[in-house]
């Protein structure tokens, strides 16, 4: 959608993005504060994920959570929450015509909320089905484990459930007054917004009742670890095996160099033509397939992951070898490479395609690291990649032999040796045994719906 992006920083500390979308239906608002779990001591763990459940619900205004839910909501706005290591974000989209009753009662409900003993109550409760609800997801088991063990900050669900006994609606209290005041605070709105609509705003949250004082706290410190062995999790009940391989470089990539490792990934994994995906799909050997870039404040990493049944893993990942070793050798053609390019090109012009895409699109970077990406260049940027940027950014992430592999099945640890062994090459190490161990049940049909 065209759109404009203002960055502005009011007279209390808070800072935020007004996208103006002329003509939008809707309007949307992402309100962020640094707040997350690695701000608590770990016994506490849980406090921030509760202190998100409860603030949504009673407040000075409205002192009942489900009549403010109502009120918020009955002109079918839609509002949620969510908490993350890091961030706490509370967002809501509704309707043009209602915006400023809803923002209004979004800022009441961030700044005024009550922490009613009983609501807390209730939403510990519910709290506790979510997380049992979630250790359903084998991915994220996975996903969970092998942060943890390469020395990120991550609970596993099952910590996070015990953990959540020691947390008491006073320590929720205090995390909000350490933790929600202005120059702790980051908005994006987006909508129609006109000069009178954007002063009006402005003065909406230039005179929040939060202190103004203090500000945004620094994002942690982590040091990803390589990890040597397999991190193998059992699980009898799943009809094949979930994987995933990080590999880690101990700085942040640069622009151009995300450009050109997001285009490698998309010529990789994102098609079902793609080198790894295509080929294994061609084969018969794996459903879906998954790849994709994440950064902490201190490194980069670039992950790999797929369910699929034991006795087509070995296979899949030999492709998985097969295709990165031509790229860090340089075997990719200036064809693949602008064929790509024109992939990436038509996805990006349908990824704004609503008010609520084009705030996600800018929302995620500037919560992260205050940076206003501009989406005008990503074109530009997109066709700038060269190939030897692509060659040099894939080597890059393998030279620091910083990595982890990891196996959520019945499949024995053994086997999940056996697959690193073939994977080690990518990092310089050992050699790959011809023929890897078998896994220790019998071959099963793979399970189909669920991608990495």
């Amino acid at each position: 959608m065209k759109h404009t992006v203002t960055e502005i920083e009011l007279k209390n500390g808070v800072k935020g993005l007004f996208i103006h979308i002329p003509n939008a239906s809707v309007m949307s608002f992402d309100v962020n504060f640094r707040a997350g779990e690695y701000l608590v001591e770990t016994k506490k763990w849980e406090v921030p994920h509760l202190m998100e459940h409860v603030l949504l619900g009673a407040n000075e205004l409205i002192p009942r959570a489900r009549d403010f839910q109502a009120e918020l909501e009955k002109n079918g706005a839609y509002s949620n929450a969510s908490t993350g290591v890091y961030d706490i974000t509370y967002e809501t989209e509704c309707a043009d015509f209602e915006w400023d009753r809803v923002l209004g009662l979004l800022l009441v409900a961030v700044t005024k909320p009550l922490f009613l003993d009983e609501e807390f109550d209730a939403e510990f409760g519910n709290v506790q089905e979510e997380m049992a609800a979630r250790s359903n997801n084998h991915f994220r088991r996975l996903s969970l484990e092998m942060r943890e063990a390469l020395g990120l900050i991550a609970k596993t669900d099952a910590e996070r459930l015990e953990l959540m006994t020691n947390v008491t609606v006073a320590d929720v209290r205090e995390h909000y007054a350490r933790t929600h005041f202005a120059p702790n605070m980051r908005f994006v709105i987006a909508g129609n917004l006109t000069a009178s609509r954007r002063e009006a705003i402005t003065k909406l949250i230039e005179a929040i009742e939060l202190p103004s004082t203090g500000k945004r706290f620094e994002l942690p410190h982590e040091s990803p670890k390589r990890v040597p062995k397999p991190i193998y999790v059992p699980n009898d009940t799943v009809e094949n095996l979930y994987f995933y391989i990080d590999t880690f470089m101990k700085r942040r990539l640069t622009d151009a160099e995300t450009d050109a490792l997001n285009l490698l990934n998309t010529m990789l994994t994102e098609t079902l033509y793609s080198k790894i995906l295509g080929t294994a799909r061609e084969r018969g050997l794996v459903y879906g397939m998954n790849s994709g870039l994440s950064q902490t404040k201190d490194a980069s990493n670039w992950w790999f992951g797929a369910q699929v049944s034991d006795k087509n893993a070995p296979a899949l990942l030999q492709i998985v070898v097969s295709e990165l070793s031509k790229v860090l050798s340089g075997d990719i053609s200036v064809e693949e490479i602008e064929a790509t390019k024109q992939y990436a090109l038509g996805r990006f012009q349908r990824s704004a395609q609503t008010v609520g895409g084009t705030a996600s699109g800018y929302a995620g970077r500037y919560f992260f690291d205050d940076i206003v990406e501009d989406y005008y260049r990503v074109p530009e940027r997109i066709k700038a990649v060269t190939k030897q940027q692509i060659i040099d950014i894939a080597n890059g992430m393998f030279a620091e032999n910083l990595w982890g592999f990891g196996v959520l099945g019945n499949c024995g640890a053994e086997f999940a040796d056996a697959l690193q062994h073939q994977l080690a090459p990518l990092w310089g190490g050992v050699k790959p045994i011809k023929e890897p161990a078998k896994a220790n049940t019998k071959a099963r049909a793979p399970a189909y719906g669920r991608t990495a």
